[in-house]
């Protein structure tokens, strides 16, 4: 039986530089076949996810001799931390690895989504000349508005700020003296949606961020506004979403990540024939280069752990 066991896809230099001379169980299909995984997990003493394996469960009682769990990301929504505590099992994040994959992300979105012209390919092909309905916005001179002020928000700002545009954010759980208010102006999350012309989701999830942009809150948002959410599915009211997009009182958003993944044809119909909407398969952090970061990250770690 395998001593770690990896889930998704990884780098494999990573695997062979940390785990030399290690049984290494290194399958991405294991994340689709959970009673293999169960099966593969009796013995093993580490476990290495990305966000769709559901480290919870039938999967954490069956794996009896489960010492550490690495998280090729940063969120940990999809691991039942808590559980995982009671019995002394170690979770490691990849923090910081994949923040600048994130924010680049947000930025292209925004840039995309206010200046239109990049929707016109299947028209301009089929001999139309769209130059009016494709004239769009500049980035530099508008707001963005940040929910959650963490590392990837912060790098955020930052790009955000180097294209000329100024910065809010809203973050209850930053101290009113944290260095980081320095670069934005401290906002209610009211006062946010509504003056910002791009607002960007860098929130968890839990009990107090579920639909936490819910229809009455997007109601709020300045018209014509952006939104990005590349942080959790669940954070953002679909629907409504959907229906603002509609009704042309939003001026686009863009999803990498959805209340159910990965998105199927029951899920996904919501999202048939709305404008200027951007979907993504929860990728705002994955890049080549943020791959190699994150995974060395993480095997480093767990092979830390293990040899402790």
């Amino acid at each position: 039986m395998p001593e770690i066991v990896i889930t998704e896809f990884m780098d494999e230099a990573a695997i062979h530089a940390s785990f030399a001379g290690r049984d290494v169980l290194y399958d991405p299909k294991l994340v689709d076949d959970p009673a293999r995984l169960v099966a593969s997990l009796r013995e093993s003493r580490a476990l290495i996810v990305r966000n769709r394996t559901q480290v919870r469960g039938a999967l954490l009682a069956s794996a009896v001799r489960l010492e550490v769990v690495g998280r090729l990301g940063v969120g940990l929504d999809n691991i039942d931390v808590r559980a995982c505590e009671t019995r002394g099992i170690a979770v490691y994040p990849a923090t910081g690895a994949n923040d600048l994959s994130v924010a680049e992300y947000v930025i292209t979105a925004a840039l995309m989504l206010l200046r239109r012209a990049w929707f016109a390919t299947a028209r301009v092909a089929a001999g139309e000349w769209p130059r009016t309905e494709s004239m769009g916005r500049e980035l530099a001179g508008k707001r963005l508005g940040l929910v959650g002020y963490g590392a990837i928000a912060r790098v955020t700002a930052r790009m955000a700020r180097d294209l000329g545009m100024s910065v809010a954010a809203y973050d209850p759980l930053l101290s009113d003296d944290h260095p980081a208010w320095a670069g934005a102006l401290r906002q209610a999350l009211p006062d946010l949606l509504s003056t910002s012309d791009v607002v960007s989701l860098h929130v968890p999830l839990t009990d107090a961020t579920r639909n936490m942009l819910d229809a009455t809150a997007i109601a709020g948002m300045k018209p014509g506004a952006i939104l990005i959410n590349a942080a959790r599915g669940g954070v953002v009211d679909e629907a409504a979403l959907c229906a603002s997009l509609r009704a042309g009182q939003l001026g686009g958003a863009a999803l990498d990540v959805f209340a159910r993944e990965p998105v199927d044809a029951t899920s996904g119909a919501q999202f048939a024939g709305v404008p200027n909407l951007i979907l993504t398969p929860h990728i705002a952090g994955v890049t080549e280069e943020s791959n190699v970061r994150v995974s060395a990250v993480i095997a480093e770690a767990v092979a830390r752990h293990l040899d402790a």
